[in-house]
């Protein structure tokens, strides 16, 4: 896709300067930007979890970078399979596809070379299990979580598989021959989705039924079977958090910081369950956000 030319006579063929901002956002809405950068985080902390103690090398670069390439192509890829459904609710009505800015050809062009030249940075620079992992991210998101979203409520928690392995490929990268330090950030991640977007799920829940969307069980009019699920997973949570704990890699500030956050996210998960509200499920989201990167900061940084 091209930005659009505008004018006559002298100024013909010169480029809109209107057209790049346009460009750029669309480029951002395609490949879930936002996400990425989550991706770029979980990453670095896997990395920097196995490479306990050894400075940062060239291998953290190309990790962050391929990963977050591989990120952006199913970003892209998944908008390219559900253009026609995310034209029916309103959060997702005004990305590039559904308004007709970008054709389906040119987005699935964009995600399939953002695909293969992250997993052929990943292969060429560091050990293969990473373009392994990579591929696999690929395929259980585009292939596993999104057709299964208009089928079964499981597709959450096949979903959060994908979504947990960009900290184990910056563990790859690193080297690292502990398997907790693959094992526990991946846990964390897998874990922390299931309330997160229960939560997202809930409060869209009539959007979501409309378009087709499978996100919650079909019987669960009153939500208690959703809220009880991320209260568990709130608590599983907290296990696989002390599990550095249990085993002594870890020391004091990890385990009080680690005992708060826990606290404040099962708390919420607990309000949800309680109340059930739109209100309740929009401050268990916010305290995800919230919790991930302090819970996931505070592990790398105990691991330095």
């Amino acid at each position: 896709m091209s930005p659009r030319l505008e004018g006559t006579g002298e100024g013909a063929g010169v480029v809109s300067t209107k057209a790049s901002p346009q460009l750029l956002a669309d480029l951002s809405t395609l490949t879930k930007a936002r996400l990425s950068l989550l991706v770029v985080f979980t990453t670095a902390v896997g990395y920097c979890v196995g490479n306990q103690g050894a400075p940062a090398r060239l291998a953290l670069l190309f990790a962050v970078l391929g990963t977050s390439l591989v990120a952006a192509s199913a970003g892209a890829l998944n908008q390219w399979m559900e253009a026609d459904v995310d034209g029916l609710m309103e959060r997702t009505r005004s990305r590039p596809l559904p308004v007709g800015r970008w054709r389906r050809s040119n987005v699935l062009v964009l995600g399939v070379l953002l695909g293969l030249l992250g997993v052929a940075l990943l292969w060429a620079t560091l050990p293969p299990l990473t373009g392994v992992l990579a591929v696999a991210t690929i395929l259980v998101y585009l292939l596993v979580y999104t057709p299964l979203k208009r089928r079964s409520s499981l597709c959450v928690l096949l979903g959060a598989v994908s979504g947990a392995l960009p900290p184990v490929i910056g563990w790859a990268a690193s080297g690292s021959q502990e398997a907790w330090a693959a094992w526990v950030p991946f846990g964390i991640l897998f874990c922390w989705q299931m309330p997160h977007f229960l939560a997202i799920a809930w409060m869209y829940r009539d959007e979501y039924r409309d378009a087709g969307f499978v996100m919650l069980p079909p019987n669960d009019e009153d939500g208690l079977f959703t809220a009880s699920q991320a209260l568990g997973f709130a608590l599983l949570l907290a296990a696989v958090t002390f599990v550095p704990v249990w085993l002594g890699k870890v020391g004091v500030l990890y385990q009080v910081g680690a005992s708060l956050l826990n606290i404040c996210f099962s708390g919420a998960a607990l309000v949800f369950l309680m109340e059930r509200s739109r209100v309740s499920a929009r401050r268990l989201f916010f305290m995800s956000i919230v919790y991930l990167p302090l819970m996931l900061g505070l592990l790398a940084f105990s691991r330095l």
